[in-house]
């Protein structure tokens, strides 16, 4: 019996997987200028995440690994850009458009931490001083932004309805079963 499997299909590239999706417009929130939307598919494949093996003349390929989510965002400036998420199969597009985009929130929180807090000024040697020092700059920016918040006396926002497609192009709201077919290489993000 062989000691290694071997893939029987080659790698596919994001882009080619998703190039006849039409995509949905979705809205993940409201920011300063208005609702933020975008043109999002979705589909779940399985990455080419696993160990590389030799197809013949085809040279090296990786072993599908995971089903994951294949998410391609399209911006008003015609932008494309890829995600992979591992969120489970049940997801909405509206759940994976709102978690891609929860990143931009991180990011911000994570600046303001380093800038208004000094989150970045620790100068310790030791692991329990360094999760010390991160945890108390987390408190007193959980402390301040809840004092920003009552300030402007923000209250909890509404929830915009969940989207029932994925893609446009499939009206009854099924994505079929994931492609075990195109094992996705990823492209560089």
């Amino acid at each position: 019996p062989r000691k290694r499997h071997v893939p029987d299909q080659v790698s596919v590239a994001a882009e080619t997987i998703l190039a006849d999706m039409t995509g949905r417009s979705v809205t993940w929130r409201r920011g300063t200028k208005g609702r933020l939307r975008a043109r999002f598919c979705a589909l779940r494949v399985r990455m080419a995440d696993g160990p590389t093996q030799r197809i013949g003349a085809m040279g090296n390929q990786h072993l599908p690994g995971d089903e994951v989510w294949l998410v391609r965002e399209e911006r008003g400036s015609g932008e494309r850009k890829y995600y992979l998420s591992n969120l489970p199969a049940e997801a909405n597009l509206k759940q994976l458009a709102a978690t891609i985009k929860a990143r931009w929130i991180c990011e911000q929180a994570h600046q303001q931490m380093k800038e208004e807090l000094g989150l970045d000024h620790f100068e310790g040697r030791s692991w329990t001083g360094l999760h010390r020092h991160a945890l108390m700059t987390m408190m007193a920016y959980a402390f301040l932004q809840s004092r920003r918040l009552a300030a402007v006396g923000r209250k909890k926002k509404n929830r915009l309805p969940a989207a029932s497609a994925l893609d446009a192009g499939d009206p009854a709201g099924h994505l079929g079963s994931p492609q075990s077919a195109a094992s996705a290489a990823m492209p560089a993000l």
